[in-house]
């Protein structure tokens, strides 16, 4: 069972931020606060949800809208007092236009600024013994720019970056932040991949790995450990010898 009985999560209309929702409405979450841009594929989520008695607030919105996203989550924690927000929505580039690379930008980084900073907010001014948890997903893509998608993997290590700070300097109020580092992951954005996707696995395997960490409050959620560890070598070889090695790499085809 969950120590996290109120749960916001944006980008839960497919991939992990859906899995999630699941995990924690089949495993004692009292309320869920969800959102995404599709309505039909968010209520699907919500329906789901409640099968298992948990009350589901579902929002159809855009991340990038700051004032939006804030007041959703101010008005999520006058509902229930949130434990546990989830910084999840993003989206991949695809080719490379300058369209999608401000659209990656946007949604990667900046949505993810618009729902985690009104969450620490609210975090420090409630004083009570409540668990408080942070997560944001980022990706094993994060660990060094990769010439396939480089937007991607720059706005992911973008926030690998900022939630690995916030985890140290908010842990004195204690509140926990874990940055979650995937690789592949069967979603709608995987779908669109003509890449090779090796060790790929179900949003729902990805989501217990995840929720496994969370619970155990840890900095740093990365898996599979095989594409962890391969990441992280790449990510200190001299730059010479790791720019020949993802010159190596297949691009990506643009359909």
């Amino acid at each position: 069972m969950t120590i996290f009985k109120n749960i916001l999560i944006t980008g839960a209309s497919s991939g992990i931020g859906e899995a999630l929702a699941k995990y924690y409405a089949q495993n004692g979450a009292e309320t869920l606060f969800i959102c995404g841009r599709s309505a039909e594929r968010l209520k699907n989520t919500a329906d789901f949800c409640r099968q298992y008695k948990v009350k589901v607030f579902e929002k159809v919105l855009d991340v990038t809208d700051q004032k939006t996203v804030e007041n959703w989550i101010r008005e999520a924690e006058k509902t229930a007092p949130l434990h546990l927000v989830v910084a999840n929505a993003g989206v991949s580039t695809g080719t490379e236009t300058k369209e999608h690379i401000y659209n990656t930008f946007q949604t990667n980084i900046f949505g993810v600024l618009n729902t985690i900073t009104p969450a620490v907010e609210i975090f420090e001014n409630r004083k009570d013994e409540t668990p408080k948890s942070l997560a944001i997903t980022a990706s094993i893509a994060g660990y060094h720019g990769l010439p396939g998608c480089p937007s991607y993997s720059a706005t992911k290590a973008c926030v690998k970056a900022y939630g690995e700070a916030l985890s140290v300097k908010l842990k004195k109020e204690n509140i926990y932040v874990s940055v979650i580092c995937p690789g592949f992951v069967h979603s709608r954005i995987t779908d669109k991949n003509t890449c090779p996707m090796p060790f790929i696995m179900d949003a729902d395997k990805a989501a217990q790995i995840i929720a496994r960490g969370l619970e155990k409050h840890k900095g740093l959620i990365a898996f599979p450990f095989v594409m962890r560890f391969g990441a992280y070598f790449g990510s200190i070889l001299p730059s010479s010898i790791s720019r020949f090695f993802y010159g190596l790499l297949p691009e990506k085809v643009k359909l």
